[in-house]
């Protein structure tokens, strides 16, 4: 179903609000920076939004609401980029406890990396490799990979619910060691099939 004039001003609303402030606005903010009467009529275009498979939010969760992939796909079909200059933002990744993974929402450039298209960008929320000297806020370049060696700093997708950015050792016993790079934190231990490595770290940018 196509989209509404007024579905599209709310959908670019909160692609901008996202952009700036890196979370969700609340649905006061919405109807604020909307002009529109009431709650009820918030809920009503978030209803619409999903129905279209527009935009996802967490039940029982504030500040929830997120751009769904295909938002995504269709602003890529009708702006493309430059080609090897940019690469997906494909959301943000922890770095101290795991959790769970959101798709993303942008795109980076970084033009001495793109040109292979298994390349992705993350941004880190957490301190727990602040040792190696990747810090909150950052963001990590990421090569898609499937297998890793020890001491690779990696995506790790743990259960199949949770991602988390860590080093990888694999220890006896069929086990492995997600470490972090703060020694005030301690290493995540999992069975080696509850773990599946998504991508290795190839850089960290930094915005000041």
């Amino acid at each position: 179903m196509a989209l509404t004039k007024r579905q599209k001003e709310f959908l670019d609303f909160l692609a901008g609000f996202l952009e700036k402030r890196g979370y969700s606005p609340s649905y006061e903010e919405i109807a604020d920076g909307l002009s529109l009467a009431s709650l009820a009529t918030v809920h009503k275009h978030i209803l619409a939004l999903e129905s279209k498979h527009y935009v996802k939010r967490g039940f029982n969760q504030s500040r929830s609401l997120e751009l769904a992939p295909k938002f995504y796909e269709e602003q890529r079909q009708f702006h493309p980029q430059s080609a090897g200059m940019e690469v997906p933002l494909l959301g943000r990744i922890a770095a101290g406890a795991p959790v769970e993974a959101i798709a993303g929402q942008d795109t980076l450039s970084f033009t001495d990396f793109a040109g292979d298209s298994g390349t992705f960008a993350l941004q880190v929320r957490g301190e727990s490799m602040i040792e190696d000297h990747i810090c909150n806020g950052d963001y990590v370049l990421v090569q898609k990979a499937h297998e890793a060696r020890d001491g690779d700093i990696v995506v790790a997708l743990v259960d199949k619910m949770e991602t988390t950015l860590k080093r990888f050792y694999l220890e006896a016993g069929d086990r492995v060691r997600l470490q972090p790079a703060n020694a005030a934190m301690q290493p995540i231990f999992v069975p080696r099939s509850s773990v599946e490595i998504q991508g290795k770290v190839l850089a960290v940018l930094r915005k000041y």
